[in-house]
């Protein structure tokens, strides 16, 4: 368990990963946290969800993937999205990151922006990483501002690369160096 300030990032459990069948099914979540890939990531059935736990989470290559659930720091411990890091490249000392709070009462409260400190610090101090990135749609400004008040730095924008709701989108990417990085 890595413990940040206000969450607790915890190995994914089956009970954690059946959950997030609500959330990838919410239309609003759904949209926010996969953007152009909407048709894939939402509309999943049950099944679909505990196959992928079987196939790709029992068996992840933490050296290559992370994914942990993130949960409250309350007396009793809530279970409030999903954080991963993947395409480690161990050479480069770099990876991607990703996350979503898929309970709607935590959104705009802090959680996301300290778990996503947490596993940046982890990824930092403990796997001795240089360099952690993210993308996500233009369109997602709650994301965009809280990965900035992280210290992320736009550093491009790919034109009309993602397409929801009927629009195109810029595709925003951010970085961030551990040079810049303030926990």
């Amino acid at each position: 368990m890595i413990t940040g300030r206000k969450v607790q990032l915890r190995p994914v459990s089956i009970e954690d990963f059946k959950r997030t069948f609500e959330w990838r099914n919410d239309e609003e979540f759904a949209k926010m946290s996969a953007g152009t890939d909407l048709f894939r990531y939402s509309h999943v059935t049950l099944d679909q969800i505990e196959s992928t736990y079987e196939k790709e989470i029992r068996t992840l290559d933490r050296r290559e993937k992370g994914e942990f659930s993130i949960y409250t720091q309350e007396e009793n411990p809530k279970h409030i999205g999903f954080i991963v890091y993947r395409e480690m490249n161990i050479v480069a000392r770099r990876c991607t990151i990703g996350m979503g709070i898929g309970d709607k009462e935590y959104w705009s409260k802090g959680f996301g922006s300290d778990a996503l400190k947490t596993l940046i610090r982890y990824l930092f101090q403990t796997m001795n990483l240089n360099r952690v990135q993210l993308d996500t749609w233009s369109g997602n400004e709650r994301a965009i501002r809280s990965y900035e008040k992280c210290g992320f730095v736009v550093e491009g924008r790919m034109r009309n690369h993602s397409f929801v709701d009927g629009k195109y989108h810029d595709t925003v990417v951010l970085g961030l160096l551990k040079e810049e990085f303030q926990y």
